[in-house]
């Protein structure tokens, strides 16, 4: 009966609203064109292109200019790649062009052999081009010169949130207040784009496409898949299946029709994500536990057995409460039924007051270098970073945590790894003292 009720009062908000748009800025509202207008002009030549993006602000950079930010496109500027092509960092000032802001920037470059091509460039260009909101990640401007095809964007310090999830080897764990407020911060983005005056379903959401600036903040990225949403009477627009394996949604898959509720879908998955620390799929897991959905559906209406797919990393310091609200509106997402799904402006409401709990059981630790005199396979000395609780008491089960008084606190495990890049710099020293003992040895 709890559970009805908790369930009642998170989605009394469920309930279309009128949006007010009022209050929309110029600045902070996309334009009255839409990409499907200019769709079919596969060759639109850069003056067309410049002339349609009129008022944008964006600047159009030449491959020179590019080639100077990024160093010729230097290995130790790469960043990673995907479907669109190589990522490089750069910087960019009034030494490249008089009037540039000095900032780091993010350059796309279009891989022309790789998985997608013109068209995704031009839908990237066009949406970002005239789409403003913190939310998404700011697209400063673009190089369309010969067969050369490149975004630039704002340089995100965090990366995505698909490595601080599953790279654990490289980031720490995130923690729990963090992974609340990336999700509202992805839910707010979509709602933007699902409210605009011509509506715009993303069509790629996932945990890759989400980056984190340097307070964690959440920025949609990457929409060279996104199409204008269904207008008028139209309740859907009818496309080639597209999307990642795992976050497309099944009715989408199955018809190839689209929607904004199929954006809503793809949310849950990242929100089971990041409440199980999973992939959507993982195909080194059991076989009744690769399909993500499909394993944790049944614990999301079960507050009594949620803690069994909640993330071990987060060793139970999480809201209770929290996980138990996030948990529900990740099973309303997931909704076979797409009508049944809430939509993102809904999700906002209910997700915002997760970020207010102060039930997160937050418990002291001590971090360790530990040096030891013992050599690996490799002949090297092994470092190990150890943690430690100070009560030494840690939870044995989801019911033991409650029976334990742990102080509020702003301090999460990520901040002792990342303060200004002393946890890696103390691993450094800690590495070349090794080496200066072995080279006075020798």
């Amino acid at each position: 009966m709890a559970n009805k009720s908790l369930w009642n009062s998170l989605f009394c908000c469920f309930n279309p609203q009128p949006q007010d748009t009022s209050r929309r800025t110029a600045s902070s509202s996309p334009s009255c064109k839409s990409f499907s207008s200019i769709n079919s002009m596969e060759l639109l030549s850069p003056e067309d292109l410049s002339i349609t993006l009129a008022g944008s602000n964006l600047y159009v950079f030449t491959m020179s200019e590019l080639k100077n930010a990024t160093r010729n496109f230097s290995n130790s500027n790469f960043i990673g790649s995907g479907g669109f092509g190589p990522v490089y960092k750069g910087f960019i000032d009034e030494k490249l062009r008089p009037g540039l802001k000095p900032q780091r920037i993010a350059v796309k470059y279009l891989d022309t052999d790789g998985t997608q091509g013109h068209r995704e460039w031009l839908a990237e260009v066009f949406f970002l081009g005239q789409l403003r909101n913190p939310n998404l990640v700011k697209l400063i401007g673009y190089c369309y010169e010969d067969e050369h095809r490149m975004v630039v964007y704002e340089y995100m310090d965090k990366g995505s949130l698909e490595n601080h999830l599953f790279k654990s080897g490289a980031f720490a764990t995130l923690p729990w207040m963090t992974r609340m407020k990336v999700a509202v911060g992805a839910a707010k983005g979509l709602a933007f784009l699902h409210e605009a005056e011509k509506p715009v379903i993303y069509r790629d959401f996932k945990a890759s496409n989400i980056l984190l600036d340097p307070d964690y903040s959440a920025k949609l990225s990457d929409f060279g898949l996104a199409k204008d949403g269904p207008q008028g009477d139209e309740t859907h627009v009818t496309t080639r299946v597209m999307g990642t394996h795992g976050y497309a949604a099944p009715e989408y898959i199955m018809t190839g029709h689209l929607t904004t509720k199929s954006d809503v879908y793809s949310f849950g998955v990242v929100l089971l994500e990041l409440l199980t620390g999973r992939r959507c799929v993982d195909k080194k897991r059991k076989p009744r536990e690769q399909n993500l959905v499909d394993w944790a559906r049944p614990y999301l209406k079960r507050a009594d057995k949620l803690y069994k797919i909640m993330d071990p990393s987060l060793e139970s310091q999480y809201s209770t409460k929290g996980a138990e609200i996030a948990a529900q509106v990740a099973h309303r997402c997931l909704s076979e039924n797409p009508k049944s799904r809430p939509h993102m402006q809904e999700v906002v409401k209910a997700l915002e007051p997760v970020l207010e709990l102060k039930d997160v059981p937050i418990g002291p630790f001590v971090f360790t270098l530990i040096v030891e005199d013992d050599k690996g396979e490799d002949g090297e000395e092994k470092v190990r970073v150890e943690a430690k609780r100070l009560d030494n008491e840690k939870p044995r089960s989801h019911h033991d945590r409650h029976k334990q008084k742990y102080p509020n606190s702003a301090i999460h495990a990520d901040d002792v790894f990342q303060w200004n890049g002393s946890y890696a710099r103390s691993l450094r020293a800690c590495r070349r003292s090794l080496s200066n003992n072995r080279e006075r040895g020798a």
